[in-house]
């Protein structure tokens, strides 16, 4: 087993309690977070406080580590890409098995083989708190629950700009639309010209008659050409 620096900030040292179970410690510990306590998108920055609420009790088996974790979170809205700041709490507990004891065995009737143990009269807090707070942060942090994102096509930040859109032309349309040339003054009215020149052109192209059936059908493409654009 690794040896551990007592000097470490997560680093406990359970002297006062002896060996005698009912023994019980409180403290209130403000230490420096370590580095990586979080994930890629969110995260405890390294050095930032990280406060502790503990109570270490001596049991027959061990010591019992109940606690709660403060800690400030720093990160990045997965939708709109702006740094966002929060802050995480988290309760956790932990039996630290003396040297030499058997792992008492879990709910389940398995032994924990995978205890935490102490190391002399020192335990190690760290991967206690580590697992705990990463396990209650959100994998997809934002930085609003009904932030919009950025603009799929040229990356706005639809926040900004509600009304932000792009004009998408339907290329179904477009032989028609060779056909026709441009509407008047670019307000998608066809002139009676227009859907004269393109009776005569269906006989010779590839769009045939029964296409166009009527004049009403070429305002309504019309139509709905303008309002896409």
């Amino acid at each position: 087993m690794h040896r551990l620096d007592a000097r470490a900030p997560l680093v406990l040292d359970t002297r006062e309690l002896g060996r005698r179970a009912g023994t019980m410690r409180e403290m209130v510990l403000t230490v420096s977070a370590p580095p990586d306590l979080g994930l890629a998108v969110i995260a405890v920055p390294e050095g930032s406080p990280l406060k502790l609420d503990l109570r270490l009790e001596a049991v027959v088996d061990g010591v019992l580590v109940t606690g709660t974790a403060r800690a400030g979170l720093v990160g990045e809205c997965v939708r709109c890409l702006d740094p966002l700041t929060s802050r995480v709490e988290v309760s956790f507990q932990e039996l630290y098995v003396y040297p030499g004891e058997h792992v008492p065995p879990g709910a389940d009737g398995e032994d924990e083989e995978g205890a935490a143990q102490l190391v002399g009269d020192l335990l190690d807090l760290e991967p206690v708190v580590r697992d705990a707070l990463v396990l209650a942060l959100p994998f997809q942090p934002v930085c609003e629950p009904d932030c919009p994102g950025l603009c799929a096509e040229c990356g706005t930040r639809l926040a900004d700009d509600p009304l932000h859109r792009h004009a998408s032309a339907d290329h179904r349309w477009d032989a028609l639309r060779d056909l026709l040339g441009p509407t008047e003054a670019g307000t998608g009215i066809v002139s009676t010209s227009q859907i004269m020149n393109t009776r005569q052109l269906a006989h010779t192209s590839d769009i045939e008659n029964s296409d166009i059936e009527n004049i009403s059908d070429i305002e309504n493409i019309c139509d709905i050409e303008k309002e896409e654009g």
